[in-house]
């Protein structure tokens, strides 16, 4: 029987998501695997976050393609790519979570390069007026990561409608970055 490998990293990304602390044992079960087989595929739950992490870059790098950041207004913008990273946010909670991957030099470079596409668009609006100067891009950008982390975990505890969390990460985030011009 053949294993789809993205089909076990969904089902690991799905329950890790709800239960961070899932034995080895337990995600083999909710991908539909013996252990066995899912430690074929990855040798640990290291190698299975690394994976995950991989495919958080992925969601995210293609979520940001489609939000298409250099249209538009930069609040705009900023609502379409939470709306198109909305479907990966449970795993990207799951990842802001892994202090492992943010340790030492081996840290993956996708995540620069996400920031990096992150902090051009809060510097663009930074530039046109829309965002406040006094709140750097790169604060923006991880206030941006904490925001969609927390929405997901309100979303799966029940406390924020799936239907509202874009519109509310949104709102929240461009309310405090917005530049008030004093009259």
């Amino acid at each position: 029987m053949s294993v789809d490998r993205d089909q076990v990293l969904r089902s690991a990304a799905a329950l890790l998501t709800r239960k961070s602390t899932s034995t080895m044992d337990e995600v083999a079960r909710a991908a539909g695997i013996s252990r066995a087989t899912l430690h074929r595929h990855f040798a640990g739950r290291d190698a299975l976050v690394r994976a995950l992490e991989e495919l958080g870059l992925q969601e995210c790098e293609a979520a940001l393609d489609r939000a298409g950041l250099g249209e538009g207004s930069a609040q705009d913008a900023l609502r379409r790519l939470v709306k198109q990273l909305e479907p990966a946010a449970g795993l990207l909670a799951f990842l802001y979570t892994e202090n492992q991957l943010f340790e030492g030099e081996a840290q993956n470079e996708g995540w620069s390069r996400i920031d990096a596409r992150l902090a051009a668009l809060f510097r663009r609006g930074q530039e046109s007026g829309e965002f406040r100067f006094d709140l750097t891009p790169a604060w923006l950008t991880e206030a941006l990561y904490g925001l969609i982390g927390s929405g997901a975990w309100a979303v799966q505890d029940g406390r924020v409608a799936a239907k509202d969390v874009s519109y509310m990460i949104s709102e929240l985030l461009i309310g405090g970055a917005r530049r008030r011009v004093e009259s």
